[in-house]
């Protein structure tokens, strides 16, 4: 328990989390051990709301990449990394990762990046990235990244708006079996940010006398790049001791219906509310293998790695988690000993349509919990997890966003799993269900609100100088309150929470607001709110992420144009919306 509380449930501890906001993160800060040079002179001003963006944990000196490499037990695995088609996992203790850093950041400091400084990674989800974030982090430089999977728009979308000075990337990737050549795509973004001074290539594929990097400006191999770092002596860490408010990552919303919004996430928010996540609600420690299926595109590759700072192991896996077979993540479960394994609800559904019995050709004995997010987990996953993955494991679905980088609700050891609901808001967070009048509603579909400051907030939008973006993005519904944009529904006999889909991607039928994740379940079972009309399609967009995209869809059929087409995996299948017939009397 918490110091200073005594209370009887998870809802109660809840309640004064949200009221007591202050106190509470003043008792996790101490009792997550976060290490910091000069402890704060205040937690938060609690007068002011979330909308003016308080700052929080105000005198307070840290470094992000300090509190992810303080583990002492030098031989403790920090990293596996398993590729796709590869027999070989390789393996980085924490020593060797602390020597990784120092060196990387010694290169980095070699060539100028200076504190504020962005450093960027167009890579795979490999141990490379890891090393060049908590190297840019430890100089107190600001880290952003995209996976190689992003086309060559969606990543000068996003990277051409905050000006990096150096990029790492790889020279090819391997995904479904095939091998994808990256120093074509690589070179057309180098050309689109003038402001690169140098261009780390790293041989990721093929050995690095076959490659040719000689068109690439400013390009060099990381060999070379780090051999610049290294004097007579190895090189020490350093650890630049910065505000909690620091900037620490730069994540870009899904860009589907506009320029990428750029949000800034501080180095101490974005810590405190990772720890929070890992060692309260997920009970996490220094004895889990944890693994989660991200590229570096996405904000759960931020908070699988900032699983780090628990002393758990971290299984990075870059490639198809259906290639080559289904059971590619069960068989490294058993092989690694993963304790936690996290996905998208969209793996698990196909696991489910593949008819997969983990249960039966699997041990996954060390496995207790399986995460989910993404996506809303349907009510049938549950069914399926439990009766044939395995019945003692703790399935969470999660839910946030990359707007706060973290969840607002998820995962929690504490309460029961309900199938269909993810279990219960997180500590901290004032989360509420709100009509259109700004009134909770309990047990009815309402916009998710966040009523209370948070320390996970962006502190601004990147190119934003007036703040209008950011306020346009997440207060201008309600004033004062944070409004996600996500349409849910809270159950006041459970607490649980049902996410119904994007508020903007809602549907009004004769004054009736449906989620669309309501649609989707209903199926053809709905009595009372029939379809007028039923189009099959050849296809569905989904972001690189594998989120379905219905905004822009709605978009198109309304007869506007989608411009920011890098964003999609499979960008082609807007264009199966365009001039319906049957739609042009609605």
């Amino acid at each position: 328990a918490l110091v200073g509380t005594s209370s009887a449930n998870y809802d109660e501890l809840y309640q004064w989390s949200v009221e007591s906001y202050s106190d509470f993160w003043a008792e996790f800060w101490k009792f997550s051990n976060i290490i910091c040079s000069r402890l704060y002179d205040e937690v938060v001003d609690t007068a002011k709301s979330i909308a003016e963006i308080p700052e929080w944990f105000k005198g307070s000196r840290l470094n992000y990449a300090e509190n992810l490499l303080k583990h002492k037990d030098n031989d403790k695995i920090a990293l596996y990394a398993a590729r796709e088609g590869k027999e070989e996992i390789l393996k980085v203790t924490f020593e060797e990762l602390r020597q990784a850093v120092a060196l990387y950041a010694a290169a980095m400091r070699k060539m100028g990046v200076k504190v504020g400084d962005r450093v960027v990674g167009y890579l795979p989800n490999s141990i490379h990235a890891v090393e060049a974030m908590l190297a840019a982090a430890s100089i107190g430089a600001i880290w952003s990244s995209t996976s190689p999977d992003f086309g060559i728009n969606g990543v000068l979308d996003r990277f051409s708006q905050i000006q990096p000075k150096l990029i790492f990337s790889v020279e090819a990737v391997i995904y479904n079996g095939k091998e994808h050549n990256h120093l074509e795509k690589l070179l057309r973004v180098v050309k689109g940010l003038p402001d690169l001074k140098k261009v780390v290539v790293i041989p990721y594929v093929s050995s690095r006398e076959t490659i040719d990097i000689s068109k690439i400006p400013n390009s060099v191999f990381l060999e070379d790049f780090l051999a610049t770092g290294k004097g007579d002596q190895a090189p020490q860490l350093e650890f630049e001791q910065l505000p909690f408010s620091h900037p620490l990552f730069i994540m870009y919303s899904s860009g589907t219906t506009g320029a990428p919004k750029c949000m800034v996430h501080s180095a101490g928010g974005t810590l405190i509310q990772h720890l929070k996540e890992h060692i309260l609600h997920g009970n996490m420690s220094s004895s889990d293998v944890i693994m989660y299926y991200t590229t570096t595109g996405w904000m759960m590759w931020n908070w699988l790695v900032s699983a780090l700072a628990t002393g758990a192991s971290v299984v990075l896996y870059d490639g198809s988690p259906l290639v080559p077979s289904p059971n590619v993540l069960w068989d490294l479960t058993d092989r690694l000993g993963i304790t936690i394994l996290g996905t998208g609800a969209k793996w698990l559904a196909v696991l489910e349509e593949k008819n997969l019995k983990p249960c039966e050709t699997h041990n996954l004995q060390t496995l207790h919990t399986i995460l989910s997010t993404g996506s809303p987990l349907k009510s049938q996953s549950y069914e399926y997890v439990y009766k044939h993955i395995k019945s003692s494991v703790l399935l969470g679905s999660i839910s946030g966003g990359t707007d706060i980088i973290s969840c607002f609700m998820g995962h929690n050891v504490t309460v029961p799993v309900y199938k269909g609901e993810i279990q219960a808001r997180n500590l901290g967070m004032a989360v509420e269900a709100w009509n259109d009048e700004g009134k909770p509603v309990w047990g009815e579909s309402g916009e998710l609100v966040c009523t209370k400051p948070i320390p996970c907030q962006p502190t601004h939008f990147w190119n934003d100088e007036n703040g209008s973006k950011y306020r346009k993005a997440y207060f201008s519904k309600f004033p004062g309150v944070w409004a996600h944009g996500d349409y849910c529904k809270i159950n006041p006999k459970t607490g649980g929470i049902v996410m119904l889909g994007r508020s903007d991607g809602t549907l009004n039928p004769n004054g009736v607001r449906f989620g669309s994740s309501e649609i989707y379940n209903i199926g053809m079972k709905s009595t009372f709110h029939l379809f007028h009309l039923i189009l099959e399609t050849k296809g569905i967009p989904y972001t690189v992420n594998g989120k379905k995209v219905e905004v822009a869809v709605k978009q198109i059929i309304a007869g506007k144009e989608v411009e920011q087409r890098g964003a999609f995996s499979n960008p082609e299948a807007l264009d199966l919306y365009q001039n319906i017939p049957e739609l042009q009397d609605y």
